[in-house]
């Protein structure tokens, strides 16, 4: 039986009484980046400018290109994040000693310490979202979500 264009209408409207659950994860996820975007202004730096800071705080120096290989992130945005990042003095680009056409990206001290307050507001970013759930409800929204992540 084809659906009349009221009822698909209908059944896709975006009515807060009846939201299905992509429209609610997309309403949560536009919220969470919302939050995210704001703390991470507080500290006058981005989310690629945390993942890449993070990423060298817990895995050490790398290439930009394996950077953001491992970050997600694309060669031009990684440039330009490293290039802010190293204007502030939170990293350094040095030539790489075993191929001298690429360079290898490490955090300075306070890169090290930026990384660390930057996933302080990440944690209390999640704690704001997640606080109408339990610990044993944040845990099992966790694994499930787990199910949608690209590798």
């Amino acid at each position: 039986m084809i659906e009349n264009s009221a009822a698909a209408a209908d059944r896709y409207r975006c009515d807060s009484r009846d939201a299905g659950p992509t429209w609610l994860l997309n309403q949560t996820a536009s919220h969470a980046t919302r939050l995210l975007t704001e703390g991470f202004a507080a500290h006058d730096l981005r989310g690629y400018h945390y993942r890449l800071l993070a990423t060298l705080a817990e895995d050490g120096p790398a290439s930009q290109a394996d950077l953001g290989r491992r970050c997600g992130i694309d060669r031009s945005d990684v440039v330009a994040a490293i290039n802010d990042l190293a204007g502030r003095g939170l990293v350094v680009r040095a030539p790489d000693p075993a191929d001298r056409r690429r360079n290898v990206i490490s955090s300075t001290e306070a890169g090290v310490t930026e990384a660390r307050r930057l996933g302080d507001t990440l944690d209390r970013v999640q704690h704001d979202l997640l606080a109408p759930l339990s610990t044993t409800e944040r845990e099992q929204l966790t694994r499930l979500l787990e199910h949608h992540r690209r590798p």
